[in-house]
């Protein structure tokens, strides 16, 4: 879920096409594991120290193992993205053709799920793999806009010799992530890809407002579904007594009676019907709805309480938090700045007041309402976890943090300094 702005000059190559030959002498020198004259942009010298340690061979084709046509036809009904590929088209699949380039959309492992544009880039790009069903991860195929945005997070634009395996150095592309508004999920990657005489400096900003427009679609179809919901569950809880709310299938709620209301519950990955403790909620009956779940609070006094948590950040891609009690466990995915935080209270158990987070989070101590504004989001998803004054997690609480196997992994998105410290002793300067 996209929150700032984009500065598509971070992520795009200046004046391209004037620099091939610098970009050239710098990957040449980055290959041969020597500093160049020119520094790689820094998005992308992450990108490459990152591949070289997958075992990414510069010189390596680009083929993958393609996934069957049946896997690609179902991963296609079983995304969102699904919903808003006319948008896509619209927004980028005619500018695509008409300048000689291709639309390309993945999933979340950065398997090529559509494709269309151009004929002759269509051909040229079976040359290279890019096609249906092909992985374009960096661990696969190195650097590249695809992979390279799930690694970062971010738009990104590759061009030239900035792609690792020298098989792309006569392509151009362009990419950005699309996050599911309903839980902030990343649902796959939208590019646009072309030969390197295509390379235009707007294309990263063009593909970045399309996938805005997609997550904005995406957002008014929750707010229709909500209604829905709403429109069937009002007339329901009329009828029962005591608290109780209905809310759709991602938490959302949707109508409350007999208890303050609430913009969001967070549900377990694996919820389903019958008595379940939720730490918003306490002790409640789950019972399924057309579109959602009947939620009856059974015991508000009766909290359980959460003995362990374990902060996982092992997997880039998908941090999240496990959380064991008394009464059973749950887990969630975290939102990048969620992770931030909660990644630096689990180091600093003491606690850390709001300035000292918003030095470590942003660089900048006056930036404290910020940090008190996500602390409130998160002491709602976690309610009996976390204390203030200072900002901790509860003593009787035990916290585990699993990291990455390379620390240099750390939350690769991440710019607040607290992460970038931990991952500099593992991440020499690009070269």
């Amino acid at each position: 879920m996209k929150t700032t702005s984009f500065n598509p000059a971070r992520f795009a190559p200046l004046d391209a096409p004037e620099t091939a030959g610098h970009l050239q002498e710098t990957w040449a020198a980055s290959v041969k594991g020597e500093r160049g004259a020119i520094a790689p942009r820094p998005v992308i010298g992450r990108s490459w120290q990152r591949v070289k340690r997958f075992g990414v061979d510069p010189e390596q084709g680009t083929g993958s193992v393609l996934l069957q046509t049946a896997e690609v036809e179902h991963r296609r009904t079983s995304t969102a993205l699904a919903d808003v590929m006319p948008t896509l088209r619209g927004g980028l699949g005619a500018v695509a053709d008409a300048s000689l380039q291709i639309m390309v959309v993945t999933d979340p492992e950065g398997r090529v799920l559509w494709r269309e544009g151009n004929p002759g880039v269509l051909r040229r790009a079976d040359t290279i793999c890019l096609e249906e069903g092909a992985a374009w991860s960096e661990d696969t195929t190195g650097t590249n806009a695809i992979g390279t945005a799930l690694s970062a997070g971010a738009p990104v634009q590759v061009h030239s010799a900035e792609h690792f395996v020298r098989t792309l150095h006569d392509w151009t592309c362009a990419a950005a992530p699309v996050h599911d508004p309903r839980d902030g999920r990343l649902l796959g990657i939208i590019d646009v890809s072309g030969p390197d005489s295509t390379f235009h400096p707007a294309t990263l900003a063009l593909v970045d407002s399309v996938s805005r427009l997609a997550e904005s679609e995406l957002r008014g179809r929750h707010l229709t579904a909500i209604e829905r919901l709403r429109a069937v569950a009002a007339p329901l809880l009329c009828r029962l007594d005591g608290p109780a709310l209905v809310v759709d299938t991602h938490g959302w709620l949707a109508a409350v009676t007999g208890m303050p209301p609430v913009d969001r519950v967070p549900l377990p990955d694996l919820f389903g019907a019958g008595p379940a403790w939720l730490p918003s909620l306490g002790m409640c009956v789950a019972e399924p709805m057309p579109g959602g779940w009947l939620l009856r609070v059974t015991a508000t006094d009766d909290t359980g309480s959460a003995g362990r948590v374990v902060l996982d950040l092992g997997d880039p891609r998908r941090p999240h938090v496990t959380v064991s009690g008394t009464a059973g466990s749950w887990a969630q995915d975290l939102s990048p700045r969620h992770a931030e935080l909660l990644y630096v209270l689990a180091v600093h158990r003491q606690g850390r007041s709001a300035a000292q987070l918003a030095v470590e989070l942003f660089g900048d101590p006056t930036r404290t309402v910020t940090v008190r504004a996500e602390l409130s989001r998160v002491r709602r998803r976690l309610i009996g976890l976390l204390d203030h004054r200072p900002y901790r997690f509860r003593e009787e609480v035990e916290v585990d943090v699993l990291l990455p196997d390379d620390p240099r992994d750390l939350l690769p998105h991440s710019a607040a300094p607290a992460v970038l410290g931990a991952r500099s002793a593992g991440e020499p300067e690009p070269s």
